[in-house]
């Protein structure tokens, strides 16, 4: 009979070594798995926000050798009351919302269409869901591209529609566009995503509480108000869940069309993070910034999914 690796592993087992395995419980040896996952885990986020936390106490900046001196809160203070801070939280709050109602209506409607049976179905649900299978960085500059004056598409369409001429405006140059070509290129990355999630929602309802509905001479409009929008209500909360977090600390691709500009108009809190730790060398004053984030996403989060659960309980 020949060998498998594993009685071979067994046979050159010392034999102490092996008396110590025998000996242990179930419990001990499933921690001997778990406990590298669990190292690592604390070493690469448990640590660092530890770190981070000691940070925003200190005027540490990673650019200067010089004795680090405890101040306290003072770089929350100085945080909580800049107005510049609030201004960008502004920016960050207005493209929170507009991009997730976009989202959600256009993504629920797109959803409610496909999950209509029709010819071509799953191959328009491949084409729709395109946008979000491709990085920012790329969908970045090819919309910086369409994004121009001159040569780009969007603006020859807008001009088709409104009469304009092409070049009249620039969306990434314009105080007033600017913040609405983001929101426009978020919108076409991420709709599938949420149109996914929905159109899972929507394919969990059981096809026998609308036949119950019919023969209660329920209306179609009122079947979609007391049927599937509760139902789908779960999924749509999830979906506003996800995005609203990965929107909270959008990076590259406001990065890759406005890089923060026209002056500060597009320059969200992720973006004046990174300039005050990597560009202004505020080290103690940018980890205090990212700890204040950290528990407003955190806090908000927590509020949201007790809702969620409590929708869900219904």
């Amino acid at each position: 009979m020949s060998e498998t690796p594993a009685t071979r592993a067994a046979a050159a087992t010392p034999a102490g070594v092996a008396r110590k395995i025998r000996g242990l419980s179930d419990r001990a040896i499933a921690w001997i798995f778990v406990g590298p996952t669990i190292f690592l885990l604390l070493a690469i986020n448990i640590f660092p926000l530890i770190w981070t936390v000691r940070l925003s106490f200190t005027n540490f900046k990673a650019n200067r050798n010089r004795p680090v001196e405890w101040i306290g809160t003072r770089n929350y203070e100085r945080i909580l009351t800049d107005s510049d801070i609030w201004l960008n939280m502004q920016a960050t709050a207005h493209f929170l919302f507009w991009t997730i109602f976009f989202q959600v209506l256009i993504g629920f409607t797109l959803a409610y269409l496909i999950n209509k049976k029709f010819k071509g179905n799953d191959l328009w649900t491949t084409i729709i869901v395109l946008p979000m299978m491709l990085s920012p960085a790329v969908v970045g500059n090819f919309w910086k591209f369409l994004y121009q004056p001159q040569i780009g598409l969007f603006n020859y369409v807008v001009g088709f529609f409104t009469g304009k001429e092409a070049s009249s405006f620039e969306m990434l140059g314009s105080v007033d566009l600017a913040p609405w070509s983001i929101v426009i290129v978020d919108t076409w990355m991420w709709t599938p995503f949420v149109m996914l999630i929905c159109l899972a929602g929507l394919r969990s309802i059981p096809d026998y509480i609308y036949e119950a509905a019919e023969i209660d001479r329920a209306s179609k409009l009122r079947q979609f108000f007391t049927i599937t929008v509760p139902m789908v209500l779960p999924f749509l909360m999830l979906a506003v869940l996800f995005r609203g977090i990965e929107n909270f600390k959008m990076f590259d691709l406001v990065v890759q069309l406005t890089g923060g500009g026209p002056g500060s108009t597009t320059e969200l809190t992720s973006i004046n993070l990174k300039r005050e730790a990597f560009e202004k060398w505020r080290t103690g004053y940018a980890s205090a910034y990212a700890i204040i984030l950290f528990v407003t996403v955190f806090g908000l989060a927590s509020i949201y999914v007790k809702a969620l659960n409590k929708v869900k309980e219904r």
